[in-house]
């Protein structure tokens, strides 16, 4: 089954990625192991408790049919299952790339996403 799944990247680490072609994650991803992604229906929170206050950020949305077996859904966040990328993020399966500026209220202001 194919469903838009969502990362939220700094944008010089995301300029990075594009010129090796590929996203490896970022610090926290490193540590943990795997790529940290959100659903349509997580994002928003994902952004207000991590990434809250912060500019610079581009919205990456990732085709998850396209990450093959290295994509797994496990128990996170308030037992809800999000998509975890264990390896590399090939640039081949990102579907769009939008920046994610802060609204006057200082919350981040979303583009319309799929599936929400």
């Amino acid at each position: 089954m194919s469903e838009i799944i969502y990362k939220i990247v700094p944008e010089a680490l995301w300029r990075e990625a594009e010129r090796e072609g590929r996203f490896t994650g970022a610090p926290i991803d490193v540590a943990d192991g795997f790529i940290h992604f959100s659903t349509a229906g997580q994002v928003r929170e994902t952004a207000a408790k991590h990434f809250a206050g912060q500019s610079g950020l581009l919205l990456v949305a990732a085709d998850s049919a396209r990450l093959g077996d290295a994509l797994k859904y496990e128990v996170s966040r308030g037992g809800a299952l999000f998509p975890h990328l264990y390896g590399g993020l090939g640039l081949d399966a990102v579907v769009s790339v939008q920046a994610l500026p802060l609204g006057a209220d200082g919350r981040h202001e979303f583009p319309a996403l799929g599936a929400e």
